[in-house]
C-alpha cells in the first residue's frame, strides 16, 4: 500500500520462528500451580483437573464477588492477603462451584437431549475438535475407522 509518492517500503519476511520464552513462562506458571495443588489433594486427579478447577471455577467463582473486588481495588496485594472477607469469600466460592457443577452435571446425566446440546457447543462453537487435533498425543492413537462418519 503506498502511503507516499514512490516506491512502496518492503517488509522483511519472517526468517525463524520464535523464541519460545513466553510459553516457557506459561509452562512454569501452570507446573507450579499443579505442584501447589497436589500437596493439597490426594485424590487421582488429572493436571487439567487441578487446572481448570483452580484458574476456572474457583478463581471464576472468586472474581464474582464484590466484596473481594472492592477490596482488591482498595488495599495492597498483602492487605488484601489478610483480609477476614477472604476466608468465607473462598468458602463460598467452593459451595458455589460444586452447586452449580452437581446440577449441571445431574441434568445431563439424566437428559440426552442436554448431551446431544453439550455435544453441539462443543464440536460447533467451543473448538473441541480443533482442540483435539493439536494436542499431543500421550499414547498412539486408536485405528481410524475405514468408512467415514455420515453427514451432519
Amino acid at each position: 500500500m503506498h502511503l507516499r509518492d514512490g516506491e512502496a517500503p518492503k517488509l522483511d519476511p519472517l526468517t525463524e520462528t520464535g523464541g519460545g520464552r513466553v510459553q516457557e513462562k506459561e509452562k512454569a506458571w501452570l507446573h507450579a500451580i499443579i505442584e501447589k495443588v497436589n500437596t493439597l489433594f490426594e485424590v487421582e486427579l488429572t493436571d487439567q483437573d487441578k487446572l481448570v478447577y483452580v484458574n476456572d471455577v474457583i478463581m471464576g467463582k472468586l472474581l464474582e464477588s464484590t466484596t473481594l473486588a472492592q477490596q482488591a481495588a482498595n488495599n495492597t496485594s498483602e492487605q488484601f492477603a489478610n483480609s477476614p472477607d477472604l476466608k468465607t469469600e473462598i468458602l463460598k466460592a467452593i459451595m458455589g462451584a460444586l452447586d452449580a457443577h452437581t446440577l449441571m452435571s445431574t441434568e445431563a446425566l439424566n437428559s440426552e437431549t442436554e448431551r446431544g446440546g453439550l455435544k453441539d457447543i462443543l464440536l460447533n462453537h467451543a473448538g473441541w475438535w480443533e482442540g483435539l487435533r493439536t494436542k499431543r498425543p500421550l499414547c498412539p492413537p486408536p485405528p481410524i475407522a475405514e468408512a467415514p462418519l455420515p453427514a451432519r
